[in-house]
């Protein structure tokens, strides 16, 4: 699962992050981890969790023990191909495994300080995780590049993506529709997926809807319906 398509060399400084959090209301600059530490450490915890062995995690991702000992220790080049099946078999919302939570009133993620994680054809910026009762939503910047497609055989959640600029074809369980600037596009995650950027790179906005518990073997997570 890994690629040369991977989290880049340039974006390895921690991720900042702005909340009210001073007595005088301003925004205080909050460092953390990177995404390899974030992920090293909240892997070991899902497996933990699971219960899974490092050799078991191995044949159900198609990962190599080597890859996931070495991603647990902080290492190595985390794609989006390797996340989304680490979330798949673990049956945990990527930001569970990405998760970098700031505090305060006010909020700002810079783009320029976030570091990219890549796949075959898309790059994404994880900017914010939000909870609210039992479900939980994710936050990224995405860009469909327009060299592959990107693929996904299924993941908890329900997607939400809507698209800046650019001509997008989404792929989902056989049906298949062309979004453009301004359209909104939803599926049950669980379904194997594609989005291919029809005529140059897509730019658009990615939002991850989880039940704070759904597993990939419980019911079906509605689609939201407008």
């Amino acid at each position: 699962m890994m690629s040369a398509n991977s989290i880049g060399k340039a974006n390895d400084s921690p991720i900042r992050s702005y909340g009210l959090s001073n007595d005088r209301g301003e925004a205080v600059e909050d460092e953390t981890p990177s995404i390899r530490d974030m992920l090293a450490v909240n892997l070991r915890a899902a497996r933990a969790a699971r219960g899974i062995s490092l050799s078991e995690l191995s044949r159900r991702s198609g990962i190599g023990k080597a890859t996931l000992s070495q991603l647990e220790s902080g290492g190595g080049n985390p794609t989006i191909e390797t996340v989304f099946s680490l979330s798949r078999v673990l049956e945990v919302a990527i930001s569970d495994l990405l998760d970098h939570r700031a505090g305060g009133a006010l909020t700002v993620v810079r783009g320029a300080d976030v570091e990219v994680l890549s796949g075959e054809g898309v790059d994404l910026r994880p900017l914010r995780r939000i909870e609210t009762g039992d479900g939980v939503f994710e936050v990224y910047d995405q860009v469909v590049r327009g060299d592959a497609p990107q693929r996904s055989q299924g993941h908890v959640g329900v997607e939400h993506t809507i698209v800046q600029s650019g001509s997008l074809l989404v792929e989902v369980a056989g049906r298949s529709v062309e979004a453009g600037p301004g359209d909104y596009v939803a599926f049950d995650a669980r379904e194997p997926h594609c989005y291919t950027a029809s005529d140059g790179p897509v730019h658009s906005v990615l939002l991850l809807q989880y039940r704070a518990d759904e597993r990939l073997d419980g019911r079906p997570h509605p689609v939201l319906k407008g």
